[in-house]
């Protein structure tokens, strides 16, 4: 037999769900060479996980398709809580706002997978040829250590073996749907064999794939990327472990067409009923409403859960139960799936910095706050731009150390936000103030109000690194490693100056207030200009440059930055100004006031193809339709004096200094940046 053909390639995603999607979007934007596999034969279509957090919209839209997704959602504005009375009948308790006010131009969505994966598979077609694989299945990893800090080699070999169709569609016992006369004849898709109550299948897939001598191809890799979900292969072979515990609750989930009189079957809504248990109720598109019910409990001495008995009708049951005396049945059922909850935690995030896990190869929890999907999705959107900047030889190994502090430590915040949020969820309502195993409703909704802000993704606050300029202790603010530079050491650290910006946060995402462009005095949000393109971006807070004192600074901040020899200058030598670090400018002086080509050209450079650049220099000041944004206020930054923000192609927030801190922010960008010159 002829030997497997072999090639190479720079990146390597397995798993083509949701987080390697993302990291496939990254890599279609910065041009690197990409090759993402998925052992399932199709796309997914129905179910799966459906919430769109604030924080994965404005992601979204940094690649220019949250529209898509905000235009086909549901949009949830209010939560309905309800609980027993004191006769042990559910009534409507309290209401609350879905998303808190004001922290995001977005709010809370729902939309199945499917179609938010088919949004991503346009946006890399657009931008790159990398197409997803599907059928195709990693056998064989081997790693060579001793190249690991060698950046052209390629010290990842992945054998692939490529199934048959058969082989790669899952098989779907049906025989649950058998006996429900109101499906009349039409099974709706079984999700159980994605559910963590199912068996891993994809050794057996390996061994059938061999019997019948499926095709195979060796693989070489710079960097590979584990997105395979929480029965992770690429887990597995690098000997990695999950820390945690999987707990007794067992939940079950219908999507349906509910018929009932139940008011608020279009709010999302908990409702903990007095002795059945407790079920969330998520409105969804095209009519249907998603059910999560607590169904049952294992015991805890851990004896199986008999999985054959879990169906549509079980599960409808126990809704029937908790939402009685409201009537709840249904004609058409669009999916269905039980889960256990699991709460675990990757031991390591990366292999050398070479073979990364994200997703729930990672972390495994309750899917009832809506966390799943984006978390993991922010997974390798913290990663991508890290990986890509490396291979494009824009930024030093270094940073790659931060993808595990960073996203290990969300990981590890969620899962003891989900230990919290799931035993409320699960737990029987309190009778009164001397029940003490019971939950406390007031302790619920506090919960839930404190929760809103955690699952958003607008909280995330990532800790000092060698990418994050902030004071404190390393180790504490991460996930307990350290994650300088190898020249990094305490004393030469840098640390931003946070009391200029109040309302930017050093190592919390960029803040979004309305701005007007200088040239044209249309408004924008400032994040619509943060385009998740790779770039760095310098943000030069001019403050009023009616001033004449506040115009010398300004100057003398153009000429300091247009300095050849500066590592601005020697980055954007590449490929242009703006090409790896990009200035974009706001001041508070009147629009009118200021005359664009009046400022240092470096804020609006010259091309002899393309005339002066009129899209990099804005002001905060009333549009003529749309109100004031009010952003210097609201950024907490000195309307005179204006300072300097550094924001990662993530748009979170590195450095902030003054105007003439610009050999400090130098000094920031030289821990890791690389000159071309």
């Amino acid at each position: 037999m002829a030997p497997p053909p072999t090639s190479e390639v720079d990146c390597l995603i397995v798993g083509a769900g949701p987080a390697g999607l993302m990291a496939a979007t990254w890599m279609s934007r910065c041009g690197i060479k990409t090759r993402i596999v998925d052992k399932r034969g199709t796309k997914v279509f129905n179910g799966q996980a459906d919430g769109l957090q604030c924080r994965t919209l404005e992601i979204l839209d940094s690649f220019d398709f949250a529209h898509r997704a905000w235009r086909e959602s549901n949009h949830m504005l209010e939560i309905c809580l309800w609980n027993p009375n004191d006769q042990g009948v559910i009534r409507r308790s309290d209401r609350i706002p879905d998303t808190i006010p004001g922290i995001s131009r977005y709010q809370q969505v729902v939309l199945h997978q499917g179609r938010i994966e088919r949004f991503f598979l346009d946006s890399i077609k657009e931008h790159s040829n990398i197409e997803v694989e599907r059928g195709v299945l990693p056998e064989r990893l081997e790693f060579d250590a001793s190249k690991a800090e060698d950046e052209d080699a390629y010290p990842i070999t992945v054998r692939l073996r490529h199934l048959t169709d058969e082989e790669a569609t899952p098989h779907q016992d049906l025989s649950s749907t058998a006996t429900n006369p109101a499906l009349n004849g039409s099974a709706p898709q079984n999700g159980m064999f994605r559910s963590n109550l199912a068996a891993d299948d994809t050794e057996d897939l390996i061994r059938k794939a061999r019997a019948e001598a499926g095709s195979t191809e060796i693989v070489k890799a710079k960097y590979m990327i584990g997105c395979d979900g929480a029965h992770s292969w690429t887990r597995r072979q690098i000997g990695f472990t999950m820390e945690g515990e999987q707990t007794d609750y067992i939940w079950g989930v219908l999507d349906i067409i509910p018929i009932t009189n139940f008011p608020d079957i279009r709010m999302r809504c908990a409702i903990h009923s007095a002795n059945s248990g407790s079920i969330m109720v998520i409105p969804r598109e095209n009519k249907l409403v998603r059910l999560y019910i607590q169904i049952t409990t294992t015991e805890k001495d851990g004896n199986p859960v008999e999985r054959a008995k879990i169906g549509p009708q079980m599960i409808l049951k126990s809704a029937q139960k908790i939402m009685h005396p409201y009537q709840l049945t249904y004609e058409y059922c669009d999916w269905w799936t039980a889960y256990q909850i699991g709460q675990r935690v990757g031991s390591n995030f990366s292999l050398n910095e070479r073979v990364f896990l994200a997703g729930d190869a990672v972390h495994t929890h309750s899917p009832k706050a809506g966390q799943g999907m984006n978390v993991s999705m922010q997974d390798t959107f913290n990663l991508g731009w890290k990986i890509a900047s490396v291979l494009n030889k824009i930024c030093t190994r270094s940073i790659l150390k931060t993808y595990q502090s960073e996203r290990r430590r969300v990981a590890q915040d969620l899962i003891a936000f989900d230990h919290r949020w799931s035993r409320l969820c699960s737990g029987r309502p309190a009778k009164d103030v001397m029940d003490e195993e019971g939950i406390s409703m007031k302790e619920f909704k506090s919960a839930f109000e404190k929760g809103n802000m955690f699952a958003s993704g607008i909280a995330v606050d990532y800790g000092a690194s060698v990418v994050v300029a902030k004071a404190g202790d390393l180790a504490e603010q991460g996930d307990g490693t350290a994650v300088e530079s190898a020249g990094g050491d305490h004393k030469n650290r840098v640390v931003g100056k946070q009391d200029l910006a109040g309302g930017i946060q050093i190592g919390m995402r960029m803040p979004s207030f309305q701005v007007l462009n200088q040239a044209d005095a249309r408004p924008w949000q400032f994040q619509e200009l943060l385009k998740s393109n790779g770039r760095w971006r310098v943000v030069v807070f001019a403050g009023d440059l009616r001033d004449a004192e506040q115009w010398a600074r300004l100057t003398s901040l153009g000429e300091a930055l247009a300095q050849p020899s500066t590592l601005l200058s020697r980055c954007n030598s590449r490929a242009g100004p703006n090409s790896v670090i990009e200035v974009l400018t706001i001041h508070s002086a009147p629009r009118t006031a200021i005359a664009l080509l009046h400022l240092p050209d470096i804020f609006h450079p010259f091309s002899e193809r393309e005339g002066w650049d009129y899209w990099k220099v804005f002001v905060d000041d009333l549009s003529y339709h749309e109100g004031h944004g009010h952003a210097y206020q609201n950024y907490g930054v000195d309307p005179l004096k204006g300072c300097l923000v550094v924001v990662r192609p993530d748009q979170y927030v590195s450095w902030i200094g003054e105007l003439e801190d610009v050999g400090e922010m130098e000094r920031f960008f030289g821990r890791f940046m690389r000159a071309s010159a």
